[in-house]
């Protein structure tokens, strides 16, 4: 039974993962694929729930709030990207 709930966690985190990637594409104008975009939405999730806890606002409690963490997180890893690249 265990190994069923780490198994769906990961299979949730891959899918908000590249739900979020893919909104951030969408918001940011990309066209990456959609291995691109589930690593840019991991480690925008990251990102934002980082700096989320740096604020001291805490993380997200549900599914909804872990998808616009991401994707804020996401798209302001796409714009790093943008400015240190030079595009």
């Amino acid at each position: 039974m265990h190994l069923f709930g780490e198994l769906w966690e990961l299979l949730v985190t891959l899918a908000v993962g590249g739900l979020s990637g893919w909104l951030a594409g969408y918001f940011m104008k990309t066209k990456y694929s959609m291995v691109i975009n589930i690593v840019i939405g991991l480690i925008g999730g990251f990102l934002g729930k980082l700096i989320m806890g740096i604020l001291g606002l805490g993380g997200p409690t549900n599914i909804i709030g872990s998808i616009i963490v991401a994707v804020c997180g996401s798209c302001l890893l796409i714009w790093l990207v943008r400015k240190i690249a030079g595009k």
